[in-house]
């Protein structure tokens, strides 16, 4: 039986387990294992899971600076995130501050906006420059709703070590445990280690509120697999795993019978129990995800409903941390 009642998918998490800063070294987070059985490890065990051969896959991406503080031309406060680039010195972008209108005027710096529509908090700007270039300068890197007290150096805990392509408003946090030394305790095992791109947006923290999680659509990413990366997984020897839901989004958007194809282009696959796995992930790292989301759907479908769901509760009792900032889980495909 297929559970498409999003009902199913939430469940009671006290709030002190929402992780509100990483665990230092970023490696001493906790780690649960779960393949026919479940063991509880750290995530600087990793390597113990892992084979001469195997492949594992990472999402490059670097979160920018997309939060920038300004004012109104009249004065009042106002903050934008901003969340795509729509034409030249054109940006779709989330916006904080009161009697924000269409044809509101916005100064950041010495960069005027001019909002062109306003949706539901969504507005269309319209920047006498290029506002990027404002937001590198002065702008801070957007952390995750729930991070209620940011940590100090907050924009380097909330970046991968491997983050590399600037684009994402959100971390792909499953890359988040990563050092360098555990990077290359891996690379001395013998396996390949092969980076994929998708900027993470942020609908990531949407919560679905359709009663039928069919009926729910995700925001699309770009994203972008080399031929190099596809030609690495196809001909791999041994287990491929996806750091991340946002690795696992990524290969299930090119792939066809096994095999990954080298593309780039946007993604809005949404991915539910009862889906048909196409890319031939054995294994997903990822952390511990909010209920009724997009992504504990998609880890859900990809381990099982009622083992994933099951390994959640013992999750929460034995008082792992969860979200951005929180522990992981090693999901072996069954």
């Amino acid at each position: 039986m297929i559970m498409y009642s999003l009902s199913y998918y939430d469940f009671e998490l006290p709030e002190e387990l929402i992780a509100q800063e990483p665990v230092e070294p970023r490696d001493h987070a906790k780690l649960m294992v779960l393949s026919d059985k479940i063991e509880h490890r750290h995530f600087y065990d990793l390597p113990k899971y892992l084979n001469k051969g195997d492949v594992l896959i990472l999402n490059d991406t670097r979160v920018v600076k997309a939060r920038v503080k300004g004012t109104k031309v009249t004065g009042g406060k106002v903050e934008i995130l901003v969340l795509e680039k729509i034409d030249d010195n054109f940006y779709r972008c989330l916006v904080k501050g009161k009697k924000i209108k269409e044809g509101t005027e916005l100064l950041f710096g010495c960069i005027k906006g001019r909002v062109i529509s306003k949706k539901e908090g969504i507005c269309d700007i319209e920047f006498s420059g290029d506002i990027m270039d404002i937001a590198r300068e002065m702008g801070e890197v957007p952390l995750p709703p729930y991070i209620k007290n940011p940590p100090v150096d907050a924009e380097k805990k909330y970046q991968t070590v491997f983050a590399k392509r600037e684009g994402a408003v959100a971390a792909p946090t499953a890359g988040l445990h990563f050092t360098p030394e555990l990077l290359e305790k891996i690379r001395e095992k013998g396996v390949e280690i092969g980076y994929i791109t998708l900027h993470v947006s942020y609908g990531t923290f949407k919560p679905v509120k359709t009663q039928d999680v069919r009926e729910h659509r995700v925001d699309e990413e770009y994203y972008e697999i080399s031929e190099e990366v596809a030609s690495l997984i196809n001909n791999r020897l041994g287990r491929l795993f996806a750091v991340g839901t946002t690795v696992m989004r990524t290969l299930e958007s090119s792939s066809k019978d096994g095999n990954i194809i080298p593309s780039r282009g946007y993604t809005d696959i949404f991915i539910y129990p009862g889906y048909r796995f196409k890319s031939g992930v054995d294994a997903l790292i990822t952390n511990f995800h909010v209920p009724k989301s997009s992504l504990i759907l998609l880890v859900t479908a990809f381990g099982g409903y009622e083992r994933v769901m099951n390994a959640y509760k013992i999750a929460i009792s034995m008082k792992y941390r969860f979200f951005s900032f929180g522990d992981a889980m090693l999901l072996f495909k069954m």
